[in-house]
This record gives C-alpha cells, sequence and structure tokens, in this order.
C-alpha cells in the first residue's frame, strides 16, 4: 500500500500561481494530478512518468507543468496564470504496474480557489 500526501492547496487571486506537492511512501511507475469541479468526476489535467514522459490536458497546457524528484518520490505541480475557472478540489494520485495489472493510489485531495 503507498500513501500520497499533498499540500500547497490555497486561496489565490486571478493570474497568480500555486505550487502543489505530492509525496509518496513508495516508488511508483507514474504520478499524476487531477482534478474535481463540484458535482463532476475528476479529471486527469498532468501526469508523468518515472522516465519524465508528461502529458497534460489541454486546459493546463502552456499554464501548469509537472515536475517529479525520483529521489524523493514527489510530484509537484506548479500552476501558473490562474482564473477562477481552476478552481477545484485537486488530487493527486499514483499509479504502480506490475506484471499482471496495476494498482492506482490517491491522495486526500487539496482545495484550490482562484478569486477574481
Amino acid at each position: 500500500q503507498v500513501q500520497l500526501v499533498e499540500s500547497g492547496g490555497g486561496l489565490v487571486q486571478a493570474g497568480g500561481s500555486l505550487r502543489l506537492s505530492c509525496g509518496a511512501s513508495g516508488s511508483l511507475t507514474a504520478m499524476g494530478w487531477y482534478r474535481q469541479f463540484p458535482g463532476k468526476e475528476r479529471e486527469l489535467i498532468a501526469g508523468i512518468t518515472r522516465g519524465g514522459s508528461t502529458k497534460y490536458a489541454d486546459s493546463v497546457k502552456g499554464r501548469f507543468t509537472i515536475s517529479q524528484d525520483n529521489a524523493k518520490n514527489t510530484v509537484y505541480l506548479q500552476m501558473n496564470s490562474l482564473s477562477p475557472s481552476d478552481t477545484a478540489v485537486y488530487y493527486c494520485a499514483g499509479e504502480l504496474d506490475y506484471g499482471s495489472g496495476h494498482e492506482t493510489y490517491w491522495g486526500q485531495g487539496t482545495q484550490v480557489t482562484v478569486s477574481s
């Protein structure tokens, strides 16, 4: 069982920046950040493999950057040019692949609120 602990959410004004962090208790195959709007399903906004390959949702491309420190099993999400439409609960997720399948782990979620 891998535990994920997030930090860095909060309140920021439109146009501002926030940096989210997510530390894992063990090594994972890939990690990512999801967000969830009220009444909606979680959506993947950024992902990174242990080898460093990244992907982004169109809604955040060019504004958000995912990075990692493999030695610390930690992933970061740098969020710039935030707008009120980015207000959501942000979740860290980690995936562990093994021969017969994979396991997905979730952080507890952190609220990001962008004021206009």
